[in-house]
């Protein structure tokens, strides 16, 4: 029921919120690990947006909590790895290696069976200092598409870039640039596919800008990927509003909410207009919430999303998948 999720949740905020540090550590690793199993199941009675100020207040700090986790964690790992004389070639010591191996797969099957081309130039909005999702990508399914990866911290760019340089074809494949997304203009009209982290606008009203940006600079035709959550892991992750990417000038392919192991939702979207509504008018339009909670022809195919957590979450069932990329 709501009410003792809602208390669960708030019990385990303020313990995080209380730490000392949120780098790695068993303590750490103990309190995220109880917030995600409280906050996988499904909760039907819950609704986000009809939640009281304060709880609002809450939700979105330990959001924010759980973003500056997140990247502590991975800057420890992409540091370990940078000191091999090939980190490509040991990515597997990552705990959640082969969960971004999975959610590679399910983007890359998602965007395939909408997208018939091969993409020869695509985005990361937000790739890190261990870039795991544009290196799996890139060496597993997109072999010959270069990847611009765009990050705000030149820091976090000099980490993801001493991973690939030793890599003969990566490091051609793979480019690194330090930039606000807000201030990414013209570039963003060259990428036939821009994929756009789920930590990328932490708040609704962030989110919302950034989709508004892409959608004034994107190409039309282009296809957008979005990481987002539903239910009770919108306390974990930022929920992406679909009535803000249409009236960004997306149309819609499909939409996933899971409701098992999966954390995150997935969207797909297309680029169809160079009109964005008035921003007045735009949050204003009723959406059925439960008719986008389907995938539209598209094969329904789970993956975890790699959080970023030693246990944040249990391993789902391997990934059936039949079709490869011909």
């Amino acid at each position: 029921m709501e009410g003792p999720l809602l208390r669960e949740v708030c019990a385990l905020y303020d313990q995080i919120s209380s730490l000392a540090s949120l780098k790695p550590s068993k303590n750490v690793d103990t309190l995220f690990t109880q917030l995600v199993l409280t906050c996988s199941p499904p909760a039907p009675g819950l609704d986000i947006a009809s939640l009281p100020q304060p709880l609002q207040a809450m939700r979105a700090h330990l959001i924010r909590l759980c973003a500056t986790a997140e990247a502590l964690l991975e800057v420890h790992f992409s540091s370990i790895l940078a000191s091999f004389e090939n980190p490509i070639h040991n990515l597997s010591i990552f705990p959640y290696y082969s969960n971004y191996l999975k959610l590679s797969l399910l983007e890359f099957d998602i965007l395939t069976s909408h997208c018939r081309r091969v993409p020869s130039s695509v985005a990361f909005v937000g790739s890190g200092p261990l870039p795991l999702s544009s290196i799996v990508m890139a060496s597993t399914h997109l072999k010959g598409t270069i990847f611009h990866n765009f990050d705000i911290d030149p820091v976090a760019n000099s980490m993801a870039g001493r991973l690939v340089c030793s890599d003969s074809d990566l490091s051609k494949r793979m480019v690194f640039h330090t930039a606000d997304v807000m201030e990414v203009t013209e570039a963003f009209g060259e990428y036939e596919v821009v994929f756009l982290a789920a930590l990328v606008g932490l708040e609704e009203e962030e989110k919302g800008r950034v989709l508004r940006h892409l959608g004034k600079h994107m190409a039309p035709g282009a296809y957008l990927m979005l990481r987002s959550a539903h239910g009770a892991r919108a306390f974990l992750y930022p929920v992406v509003d679909v009535r803000d990417v249409e009236a960004s000038g997306f149309e819609i392919l499909s939409v996933f909410h899971p409701t098992d192991e999966v954390i995150n939702s997935v969207v797909i979207a297309r680029k169809v207009s160079d009109l964005i509504p008035d921003n007045d008018n735009y949050n204003n339009n009723d959406t059925d919430d439960e008719k986008r909670g389907v995938l539209v022809n598209t094969p329904i195919i789970l993956a975890e999303k790699c959080s970023g957590f030693k246990d944040f979450g249990p391993m789902i069932e391997e990934l059936a998948i039949e079709e490869q990329l011909s």
